[in-house]
């Protein structure tokens, strides 16, 4: 079994009502040395909480973060050599469009396969 980590990553369209979706997961685990974000974006869902939301913007946003766990750098990506930087990056605490929840943890014996249950969980509608 594999110690992981996880964060969902929320669509908060307008900060200052706190309203939000999920809208994809980022899993770590160092014991496996993986990190990886999967998403997906529900169009319906997301117009009927902010009809004039940018969703390229979104999808480019979430791209982005599964660039940084894949360890991409340039283009405005950070320069992060290891997972656990990487990870840590991504969680930090931000106020945009795009945010990350609390992190929370558990036991998988395959984390790529936990990544998808979990957005199967906690983000398919």
């Amino acid at each position: 079994m594999n110690a992981y980590q996880y964060v969902l990553l929320r669509l908060v369209p307008r900060v200052d009502r706190e309203e939000f979706i999920n809208v994809g997961v980022v899993l770590y685990s160092q014991d496996a040395g993986f990190l990886d974000a999967a998403w997906e974006l529900d169009e319906d869902r997301a117009a009927a909480l902010a009809p004039t939301c940018d969703l390229d913007g979104v999808r480019g946003m979430l791209e982005r973060v599964r660039a940084v766990c894949h360890g991409e750098t340039g283009r405005g990506l950070p320069t992060l050599d290891k997972p656990g930087q990487r990870f840590g990056w991504i969680i930090a605490p931000r106020s945009t469009v795009v945010q990350p929840g609390p992190v929370h943890g558990g036991l998988c014996d395959d984390p790529a396969h936990e990544l998808q249950r979990l957005l199967d969980h906690l983000v398919r509608v």
